[in-house]
């Protein structure tokens, strides 16, 4: 079996340190705003209802295990990480409020699907505290995945230039603190088996919620039952490229006994967006 690392694996030149963006997105939320695609849209809306409780159960995760910790550099780390999903945290639940008051969804309903689900989680005693933290290193590897995806190639190329901002900046975070859970649960002695096990729960339960959320956006909007609906989700789920089968290869890696979260080499694409970042800035 493969050693697990006891510190810090984040690579030189990756810092976790939170940029205090803040977005206006009142205008765009009240529209098709992927694409003029109604079920696209609805799939990153509902992806943003989830991250208000799931980023403060991810904090938690770690919190809980954070005197077991001796590395001052993962444990420096740790904090950025805290304070990034923080602020991701304070931005999405202005993203969910601006978006139910534009478009009328019952914002505790949709919240509530999500809330829901950690509350039935936590009323289980086989879901430990280790196990907790291994639904968020499964939860962490979807969202950097997600990220490249994102930023590498032209994924977003039709998204509204504010939205598309937002989750750029939210992805690129995703990268660089994506291997802390990983590390605090290596140190903790977290198994490979454990790993790979919560994984093939914690994807199922993440994007069925996902699911039943944005069929309620689109129910509500009454788009549910058109045929642009359907072939959307079709290629979505099922075309060559489609976000689920880009996705596909990342998930897979997962499962290897000697994964690590590095395997993808993303300091390119972190960099490629900070330098778009400082362009205007040169420009001026």
């Amino acid at each position: 079996m493969t050693a697990l690392p006891t510190i810090s694996s984040t690579p030189d030149g990756v810092t976790i340190e939170p940029r205090n963006r803040k977005f206006d997105l009142q205008k765009a939320l009240a529209t098709d705003w992927m694409e003029n695609d109604p079920f696209l849209t609805a799939v990153f809306n509902a992806m943003s209802m989830s991250f208000p409780s799931g980023e403060k159960k991810f904090i938690d995760s770690i919190r809980h295990f954070e005197d077991r910790i001796t590395d001052p550099k993962l444990l420096k780390e740790i904090r950025g990480f805290y304070q990034q999903e923080g602020i991701h945290s304070r931005e999405h639940r202005r993203y969910n409020k601006v978006l139910c008051d534009q478009r009328g969804y019952d914002h505790d309903k949709m919240e509530g699907v999500y809330l829901d689900i950690i509350a039935k989680a936590e009323s289980k005693p086989e879901v430990t505290p280790e196990v907790q933290l291994a639904s968020t290193l499964a939860i962490e590897h979807f969202t950097a995945s997600m990220a490249e995806i994102m930023l590498d190639g032209d994924y977003m190329d039709n998204a509204e230039a504010t939205i598309k901002e937002l989750w750029l900046w939210h992805g690129v975070e995703e990268m660089e603190h994506k291997s802390v859970a990983f590390d605090v649960f290596s140190q903790i002695g977290g198994s490979s088996k454990m790993r790979t096990t919560v994984m093939k729960y914690s994807i199922m339960i993440l994007l069925r919620n996902v699911m039943k959320v944005a069929l309620k956006m689109l129910h509500h909007d009454k788009q549910l039952w058109k045929w642009k609906t359907f072939k959307s989700m079709t290629h979505f789920f099922f075309g060559k490229t489609g976000f689920v089968r880009l996705y596909l290869p990342a998930h897979k890696d997962y499962f290897r006994e000697d994964f690590h979260p590095w395997d993808a080499d993303s300091k390119g694409l972190i960099q490629q967006w900070q330098d778009a970042q400082d362009m205007p800035l040169a420009a001026a």
